[in-house]
């Protein structure tokens, strides 16, 4: 691929759909190798709108508006950065070759769909997971429940992000509520949710996969450290790199992730979540973009999640070599807020070796995700409490 100059005839141009904290870190990999980027969102000034080249607000799930808006800036790709976009349209789109889906359009059509990535994993290539089931009713929930999943188990949306309408439940009491939270929690598709048993695992990962290609122009499977991560109600609190694994292990991993990937083809980073009990596997789900778990790597590696997307996408080699060990932490609003400010950011980077990200999301709310604090060390127990000590510091105030 040539690249070209922005704002020109002769631009690269790419349109992210989505355009949050994830999606703002890969326009910066991409506009530094010249790229021209289109962010959309369904707000006003997201953080990845506020240093595009232009930027668009759209309700990304209408397929009509969103075929619009891709013929009129006609991308020579379009991104695919959050999970409620009109997928169909853009299987549409690919086929009359108007635009590359990244990584392709079946894979976002896929991985968007909790149903459709654990029936793919599950069923087809025959990967181990938990016990689940589907339902599109309460009655249909309770009975899944009673005839093979158990208790205890977790219930998520069809369609959600960042542990949105997802709950862990222990008793058949809780079920009733934990259906409600689901479909009022999911983007798109409300009334339909999965049901899985709770794997009692040691611990869990993220492995990015990269697809990207080679000197022949062959696509090639590339992995990056293991990420260790914890989570609360299923949204990321705090990650590492890397969780220390057994080398069989780490091996088992990096086929279950190479299996799937390569199903779902393209170019481009996924995240792969994966359960880790003893010397077992279990797939859990996976994201074809950069995932949340790894904005450690801005610190970590020598070419950052971001990074490697944005050269992958493009056709440029890549390089997944970990640079030091380390640590994020997440930094919260901490309240409801149109307007916030953020103090005490000064003695949070204090320590050495420690960053602050603030996303500049326009309006907080008290548990939305609105930095990050990152730190290294050799040892990664003391990044992640660096980590975890400057993000506690860092206070949001209100700045009306």
């Amino acid at each position: 691929m040539k690249l070209g100059t922005p704002l020109s005839p002769s631009a690269t141009k790419v349109m992210l759909l989505g355009s949050g904290e994830l999606g703002k870190e890969v326009i910066i990999a991409l506009q530094r190798l010249g790229v021209e980027v289109i962010a959309v969102d369904r707000y006003d000034n997201a953080p990845g709108q506020q240093l595009a080249h232009r930027a668009y607000t759209i309700n990304m799930a209408d397929g009509a508006e969103l075929r619009k808006l891709i013929e009129e800036v006609r991308p020579d790709m379009v991104v695919p950065e959050i999970e409620a976009i009109a997928t169909d349209m853009l299987a549409e789109i690919e086929a009359e070759g108007l635009t590359e889906i990244i990584p392709t359009a079946r894979a976002t059509q896929l991985t968007m769909n909790r149903e459709g990535i654990r029936r793919l994993a599950a069923e087809e290539l025959a990967l181990q997971t938990s016990a689940y089931a589907f339902a599109d009713s309460l009655e249909a929930l309770q009975a899944a429940i009673d005839n093979g999943v158990g208790y205890p188990c977790i219930i998520k949306p069809v369609m959600s992000s960042s542990g949105k309408g997802q709950s862990r439940i222990n008793a058949a009491a809780d079920v009733k509520s934990a259906w409600q939270y689901a479909i009022s929690g999911g983007r798109v598709n409300r009334g339909r949710v999965i049901v899985e048993a709770v794997v009692d695992f040691d611990y869990e990962i993220t492995l990015l996969t990269v697809r990207s290609l080679n000197a022949e122009a062959k696509v090639i499977t590339h992995f990056c450290e293991p990420i260790g991560h914890r989570q609360e109600k299923g949204d990321y609190v705090e990650s590492w790199q890397p969780q220390a694994m057994k080398p069989s292990v780490l091996q088992k991993a990096q086929d279950m992730a190479a299996k799937v990937t390569s199903n779902l083809g393209g170019r481009g980073i996924f995240g792969v979540e994966l359960f880790i009990k003893g010397d077992d596997v279990y797939f859990s789900e996976v994201s074809p973009r950069p995932h949340d778990t790894g904005l450690v790597t801005l610190m970590t590696q020598w070419q950052s999640e971001f990074a490697l997307h944005a050269r992958a996408i493009l056709g440029l080699p890549v390089d997944t070599s970990l640079r030091d060990h380390g640590a994020s932490a997440v930094i919260y609003g901490g309240l409801d807020e149109k307007a916030i400010a953020f103090e005490n950011v000064e003695q949070a980077l204090l320590e050495k070796k420690t960053e602050i990200r603030l996303f500049g999301k326009p309006e907080s709310f008290t548990n939305r995700r609105m930095g990050v604090a990152l730190a290294v060390d050799e040892q990664v127990e003391v990044a992640r409490n660096k980590a975890k000590k400057a993000a506690s510091m860092v206070r949001p105030v209100s700045a009306q």
